[in-house]
């Protein structure tokens, strides 16, 4: 399934690794870019290439990878080519031009989520989002951009529609929508979570194990969301059986295709939730 929530865990903390892999998170990023500090940055490479070797094999776990241009991207590519399991995907961060995207994509044998954090990025992010069949998705980090940009947060709302047009667009997933910082603010988290979702993102990073559950309530359809879209799919299919164009739902009002391709995302969408053997 499409992870809902991103647990990410520094990768210099091999304690923190494996309390992240047993956690109720979607999917596990093990940082080498920013939470590690310089000193640190061949232990966090080296736990991380433990942690795939060891890891339950149904176990999604992803490597945020250093910025592009840097040696410790080298060693990072170097690492990967040569390691006995490969992460379920890499983000990469800094992607400023589908250039340097493509050439790094290039040598990398897994999914790519480019992360967005600059001006530069986020003008060329519909063409980052086509550059490379292992692009796979791509999303904004939040705190780095908007300080290039010289704004708050809350200065962005324009920006994250723009990412999550430019995946669309390109045919990819829904974005994977950015940390919310303030850990002691669940409150605030539940509701940018809800805003998210609405506004097209699908799933979110989080950076503490109790940010967890939150994220994955909000991207979890609710039992009236699927009580709602299995109608408007059954309605579908019985005009379909009776050689009927239009769809009417239990109100008679009319329902467009559109409609009910976004009914059966959300079935999607909470089949898979249930599979992980997780209440919605």
């Amino acid at each position: 399934m499409t992870p809902r929530s991103w647990l990410y865990v520094p990768g210099h903390r091999e304690d923190r690794i494996g309390k992240a892999i047993d956690s109720a998170a979607d999917a596990v990023v093990i940082d080498l870019e920013d939470a590690v500090p310089v000193g640190a940055k061949d232990r966090a490479l080296e736990n991380a290439l433990d942690a795939l070797r060891t890891a339950p094999p149904d176990r999604a776990i992803w490597l945020r990878l250093n910025a592009i241009g840097s040696d410790w991207l080298e060693q990072e590519i170097a690492a990967l080519a040569s390691a006995v399991c490969a992460p379920a995907g890499v983000r990469l961060p800094k992607a400023d031009s589908p250039e340097t995207v493509t050439a790094t994509a290039d040598r990398l044998g897994c999914p790519v989520h480019a992360i967005v954090e600059s001006a530069a990025g986020l003008l060329a992010a519909p063409q980052i989002a086509r550059c490379h069949p292992r692009v796979t998705g791509i999303a904004l980090g939040e705190a780095d951009l908007a300080a290039d940009m010289r704004t708050e947060p809350e200065g962005l709302a324009w920006a994250r529609g723009w990412i999550v047009t430019a995946a669309r667009a390109a045919g990819l997933s829904s974005p994977v929508q950015s940390v919310w910082t303030a850990v002691d603010d669940s409150a605030g988290l539940a509701r940018t979570s809800g805003a998210g979702r609405a506004q097209g993102f699908f799933g979110r990073s989080v950076i503490h194990p109790n940010q967890i559950d939150i994220v994955n309530e909000a991207y979890t359809p609710s039992a009236e969301e699927r009580d709602r879209a299995q109608r408007i799919v059954d309605n579908a299919a019985a005009s379909m059986a009776a050689g009927e164009s239009a769809v009417l739902d239990e109100n008679g009002r009319f329902i467009d295709p559109a409609v009910v391709a976004n009914a059966r995302v959300v079935l999607d969408r909470a089949r898979a939730t249930a599979a992980r053997g997780v209440k919605a």
